[in-house]
């Protein structure tokens, strides 16, 4: 009996232990230098991982990058990432990272087997209706509502701790056809996005967005009108599901 209660007790004391990395973070520390000329907010959340990083005062776009990672994202020891989008170094994807971490408070640091060591801050944990990482598997043009099932070429959009990022990327070719991203709140039926970062058009950045969205059996139907002023009609369906248990 005694054996039991140790094993229980041990296992209690991990998962006590165990303290989630999903929601927003910001970095403020790269090899020990403060972050001055730039901004990079990352997303974990769902098993998956987004970032997107902009120049300070010009709202310049710099990088993004994001994929898998090992597993379910609780603070262990250390953690894998698997490349699927990298506009600063296409060579990475299909790759992996392993990071040594460690979690002070609202405090991340992780370090890669290069010795780069970096430190981001915990923006946020907030979750709402839409929090998750989906991926689109249908528009409505002209009325009509066409289905897609995603492949190597995908789009999807992450969101968590009040924060979003949609990539358009091909994880086969490591072609990358846009990103965007920013703060955003989904509350009775109301989804606001607020632009802070957009590789496409710099010009984007601190415009505010608003959908109508409602969740129907477990898929994200929004609708709209696009930043170009465009009437949209979308469904997002969760990750996991569509995209990596179509492979299993």
């Amino acid at each position: 009996m005694k054996p039991i209660l140790l094993l229980l007790s041990v296992l209690f004391s991990l998962n006590t232990m165990a303290q989630d990395l999903e929601g927003a973070w910001k970095l403020t520390e790269e090899n020990g230098e403060m972050l001055t000329d730039k901004e990079v907010i990352r997303i974990y959340q769902d098993g998956y991982f987004s970032y997107g990083a902009r120049e300070k005062g010009t709202n310049k776009f710099l990088e993004a990058g994001g994929g898998e990672i090992s597993s379910n994202p609780e603070i262990k020891t250390s953690y894998t990432e698997t490349y699927d989008f990298h506009t600063g170094n296409p060579d990475l994807i299909g790759t992996d990272k392993t990071y040594s971490l460690s979690l002070e408070g609202d405090t991340l640091t992780l370090l890669s087997a290069d010795n780069t060591t970096q430190v981001w801050h915990r923006i946020s944990d907030r979750e709402d209706d839409l929090t998750g990482n989906w991926v689109i598997t249908g528009r409505k043009r002209d009325g009509e509502l066409s289905k897609m099932t995603p492949g190597a070429r995908r789009t999807i959009k992450i969101l968590g701790g009040g924060r979003f990022q949609w990539v358009a990327f091909n994880s086969q070719t490591k072609e990358f056809s846009g990103t965007g991203g920013g703060t955003y709140n989904a509350e009775d039926g109301k989804y606001t996005e607020n632009i802070e970062f957009f590789s496409r058009d710099d010009s984007r950045v601190g415009a505010s967005l608003g959908f109508d969205y409602e969740v129907q059996d477990g898929e994200w139907h929004h609708s709209g009108k696009s930043s170009k002023g465009d009437p949209i009609y979308e469904i997002w369906s969760p990750y996991q599901e569509a995209y990596l248990k179509k492979d299993q």
